[in-house]
């Protein structure tokens, strides 16, 4: 098992970028000294609930190598993905596999003092929407319910949110009104309401964790339109802005709300401070390329914009910037480098995915 101390990003300069995969997951899984500063605040072992997605794995290692040792990180997942359980079982994780939506099942998980929740169900969301519902309410009923004792940071999403005007802050978390577009973002607001219910029952602290937009160079919004421009497609700018957060540091931010839990719980905005121009991204990503432009649609008045302001009050500036995130994405595009297929369907405006 790979058990060797890892060095810390404040310690590290940027990368100009990375080789492979192997190269970014070790990068995002470095931690900082203000992360390991915040673990140990929290007393106990890590339970991670739903971490076979796309943050899951590197957040797990991320934990693991901010805590101290002798601190259990336990990742839970049906582990459907081939490698990704073995992938964390190398790096000092248990790992157990689990369908969330049997309560018994649940019910025999570790009691730890830490939570994270990172279940849910977006893609092929519309192909079912009672198991969207399920996955995205229900579920959080049951965790909520049988994990009462514990801190629990809950991964939620800005689309809890109406659009917002793109000339202004972006929506704030002292919007109490969640009326956002489609299904999809309602059932979103469900997943909040169960664990608002239940900390309110139960005096459960913890925080809803609603971000906007991480990635890294595998998926995201970044590298939806790169690839668009390296492939010669037109870029829609209908959703004209965006907010956008490096994956370490979105992940970063999450382990750090345990040390910042409230009772009962309560949301905090996670993506980047900037107001961020699809038609911007596209033509950079094009002078990068040397490659022309196509653009098609008019920017709408109004996006899923956050405010931002409260967490970098509580966890400072994300660590790595805009102009570096899209150099680091025009690399790996460039150089055709391994991508998830995950588009994030940002283009979407009725909340269909």
């Amino acid at each position: 098992m790979t058990f060797a101390p890892p060095k810390l990003l404040d310690d590290l300069p940027f990368p100009e970028r990375f080789e492979d995969e192997a190269a970014l997951e070790d990068y995002l899984a470095t931690p900082s000294r203000d992360l390991a500063r915040d673990l140990a605040r929290v007393d106990g072992d890590l339970l991670i609930l739903g971490v076979g997605g796309k943050m899951g794995p590197t957040l797990a290692r991320l934990a693991r190598n901010a805590m101290p040792r002798e601190r259990r990180v336990i990742a839970v997942a049906r582990f459907t993905e081939p490698g990704v359980r073995e992938s964390l079982q190398a790096h000092g994780i248990e790992t157990i596999a689990c369908d969330l939506l049997d309560r018994d099942a649940v019910a025999r998980l570790p009691q730890c003092p830490n939570v994270v929740f990172m279940a849910g169900r977006k893609f092929g969301a519309e192909g079912n929407m009672p198991l969207t519902w399920a996955m995205n309410a229900y579920v959080p009923a049951i965790v909520a319910d049988t994990f009462r004792r514990s801190r629990i940071v809950a991964f939620s999403t800005a689309c809890v949110y109406p659009f917002v005007p793109v000339i202004g802050q972006g929506a704030s978390e002292d919007e109490h009104c969640l009326t956002p577009p489609g299904e999809y973002a309602n059932s979103c607001v469900g997943r909040e309401r169960m664990f608002e219910h239940f900390s309110q029952q139960h005096g459960t602290p913890g925080r809803l964790f609603r971000l906007s937009y991480a990635i890294d160079m595998r998926y995201g919004v970044l590298a939806d339109v790169a690839l668009k421009v390296w492939r010669g497609e037109a870029v829609d700018a209908t959703m004209g802005h965006v907010n956008v957060i490096w994956q370490g540091d979105a992940n970063a931010q999450a382990l750090r709300c345990l040390a910042a839990a409230t009772v009962p719980t309560s949301p905090v905005n996670v993506s980047g401070p900037e107001t961020t121009s699809i038609r911007w991204l596209a033509e950079e990503f094009g002078r990068r390329f040397g490659k022309p432009v196509a653009i098609t649609g008019t920017e709408a008045a109004t996006a899923w914009l956050l405010n931002t302001g409260q967490a970098e009050r509580l966890f400072g500036y994300p660590r790595v910037p805009l102009s570096r995130l899209v150099g680091w994405v025009a690399d790996w595009v460039a150089r055709e480098q391994p991508l998830l297929g995950k588009p994030t369907r940002f283009e979407s405006r009725d909340g269909r995915y």
